[in-house]
């Protein structure tokens, strides 16, 4: 029988906001019977989808944080956004998990601050599974933490091999680092240092990732700062529509290129599919207290949907209390607002 699960949902997140993620949310609860969800957003928003969906209940709030604001301050004054008490469920334990396709720094600065972090981690890390050649990788962290400390890359190498482990069913995932050559001197000082602790304290780490054999599914799991993750990210998202856009013209350029490509077509649109954020729905804040999905801010219904089942996914697997134990032994500090202006990247 399929575990219950409760995921607290933003109703206000995203560039489309509410629209799109009510019809999201409506189909999410159709494929999956045993979700619960707490619809967080003004009353004459949620309200009524609540009123018509048994396994929907309304969390009326009075506030809303806008992507241009800043996270920290945003998520320090607007106590009542649906940002904020969507995560507050979460720690309250009314809900198991958090999802929200809005502003990306304020859902890490609301998650650390206020789901807060397992004993032991000391920065949460935002991961994106990438669809490469071989099999699917797992790079983290992706914006994040702007700023990293070498053996902040440790601690994401070592929540990464739970995710990819317990979602993904990869047995003993190898780890990578993203760096500028092969070799264990190259790169920067930062690079060089978080070489030697990943190569002294992770058992699965198999060496430096270069940017070309990231999608080639050398590693399972790669790690970088936030910043080069982030960049690296929107480099990947935007070749894939510069290169589909030039497939599209190339095979509507004349009366035999379309001829070919209806030869193509199914193939071509199983491509796509495979490449499609949408399809995964968003990415996965490891290292807080319980779930947090962050979608992408121009998430349809069909990404609205699978964020909402992709978190579900991960509280019935258990990934924070996997990373919880993995991290029991270590000392870590409370968080504080110096936290949230640390998270304040955007993926």
């Amino acid at each position: 029988m399929t575990q219950a699960v409760t995921i607290s949902v933003d109703a206000m997140g995203g560039d489309n906001a509410p629209d799109v993620v009510i019809e999201g949310l409506a189909q999410a609860l159709a494929v999956d019977e045993a979700l619960s969800v707490l619809l967080c957003g003004p009353e004459e928003v949620v309200a009524p989808f609540a009123a018509e969906n048994a396994r929907c209940e309304a969390v009326c709030t009075t506030e809303v944080i806008a992507m241009g604001e800043h996270p920290a301050k945003a998520v320090r004054s607007k106590k009542d956004s649906s940002i904020v008490r969507g995560c507050r469920l979460v720690r309250e334990g009314a809900a198991d998990g958090f999802f929200s396709a809005g502003s990306t720094g304020a859902c890490l600065a609301a998650a650390t601050l206020i789901m807060g972090r397992p004993r032991g981690v000391k920065r949460p890390a935002l991961g994106v599974v990438l669809p490469a050649k071989e099999r699917p990788v797992l790079l983290m962290d992706v914006g994040a933490n702007a700023d990293c400390k070498p053996e902040y890359l440790v601690q994401f190498a070592r929540m990464g091999t739970i995710y990819m482990e317990s979602i993904l069913g990869v047995p003993d995932p190898s780890v990578g680092l993203l760096n500028i050559g092969e070799e264990d001197a190259k790169g920067s000082q930062f690079a060089q240092e978080a070489h030697g602790l990943l190569k002294a304290e992770i058992p699965q780490f198999a060496g430096n990732c270069e940017g070309g054999p990231l999608l080639q599914g050398a590693f399972d799991v790669v790690v970088t700062d936030g910043f080069t993750g982030n960049v690296c990210l929107k480099t990947i998202e935007g070749t894939f529509k510069v290169l589909f856009s030039a497939i599209k013209s190339a095979l509507t350029s004349s009366i035999t290129a379309k001829a070919g490509a209806l030869l193509i077509k199914g193939k071509l649109a199983e491509l796509k599919d495979e490449m499609d954020p949408d399809r995964l729905g968003g990415s996965p804040l490891l290292g807080v207290r319980g779930t947090c999905i962050v979608g992408h801010g121009s998430s349809n219904a069909r990404a609205i949907k699978n964020g909402i089942l992709a978190a579900a996914s991960q509280v019935r697997e258990g990934v924070s209390d996997k990373i919880a134990a993995a991290f029991s032994a270590e000392a870590s500090p409370t968080a504080s607002l110096e936290d949230a202006d640390a998270v304040d990247g955007e993926a």
